[in-house]
């Protein structure tokens, strides 16, 4: 993937390096590395430069990223792809339940990886797989995707910041008391599984969720949770901590009256374009088997 990025210096960053200067905007470290392999990858003033240069007010910095090796082990699979928006940087999906973030042993060509890999393969591009929030298989809705190593950094940032919004919605049986609320509740893996977490106040990690009822109808309830952690399974444990747990799921609570996975949507995603530094805000409807109750 080749992209090219321009950078006008302001008198407050005159007398930074080049490198200071592009770290204080998201750069990591190891993207100036990967950028000193590149010939030709750092201009200023259309004159290719060491890192360590010194900017001036005025000046024109350019960032050349090249690209052209693909991720390994990712064969590229035709299948259906919801693309909510794309741009050069980043790349915004609706993943269906049922499809899985990643390839595993046991499903190597039918994963949200495969089919991006289709999708630049299509258009010639190098495909690199680079996913910012990762949902679990049967968790549908909003993920996103970093198209190239700068955009991947910086985002990466923001998770870690916790600086990108997401809200997920969720289905649970019955009448939710209190209607709104936050959980905290520290998570830690359930002994003996190498799959299940549990709720753990000695040794687990710190894990927050603020919930609130949104609509009750035959005799269930749409909840949107706003994560302030990201921690594995969060919702689905949390939510059944608090006593009413995530219709459909497997792991955590098998009722599967209405639906056969968990009833759980990333609806919504705010956050700081990585590179134009713009407010991007994206919503993805409720899937058709989550309208069951009529929400």
């Amino acid at each position: 993937m080749n992209r090219t990025l321009t950078y006008s210096i302001e008198p407050q960053d005159r007398h930074l390096r080049i490198e200071q200067f592009l770290r204080r905007r998201g750069y990591s470290r190891q993207n100036l590395t990967e950028l000193k392999k590149m010939h030709g990858s750092i201009l200023v003033n259309g004159v290719w430069l060491h890192l360590n240069e010194t900017l001036d007010a005025g000046d024109i910095l350019t960032v050349r990223i090249q690209e052209s090796e693909s991720s390994e082990k990712i064969p590229p699979t035709e299948l259906p792809l919801d693309i909510v928006y794309e741009d050069e940087d980043i790349l915004v999906v609706n993943k269906p339940a049922g499809t899985p973030i990643h390839p595993s042993q046991n499903n190597y060509r039918h994963s949200l990886a495969n089919a991006l890999a289709w999708y630049y393969g299509q258009q010639g591009k190098p495909f690199i797989f680079r996913c910012t929030n990762r949902l679990d298989r049967d968790t549908s809705g909003l993920t996103v995707i970093a198209k190239h190593m700068v955009s991947s950094s910086i985002l990466s940032g923001m998770v870690r910041r916790h600086t990108i919004t997401r809200e997920y919605r969720a289905i649970v049986r019955g009448h939710v008391e209190p209607a709104a609320g936050t959980i905290d509740a520290p998570l830690s893996r359930k002994p003996g599984s190498i799959i299940e977490r549990t709720v753990d106040f000695q040794h687990g990690e710190h894990a927050v969720t603020h919930y609130q009822v949104l609509d009750e109808k035959n005799g269930h309830s749409l909840v949107s949770l706003h994560l302030e952690t990201g921690r594995t399974h969060q919702i689905r444990i949390h939510m059944k901590y608090l006593g009413y747990p995530l219709i459909g799921d497997y792991l955590y609570n098998p009722d599967m009256e209405f639906m056969s996975r968990q009833a759980l949507h990333s609806y919504r995603m705010q956050f700081v374009h990585p590179i134009t530094g713009e407010q991007m805000d994206f919503t993805a409807p409720l899937p058709e088997d989550m309208h069951f109750c009529g929400f």
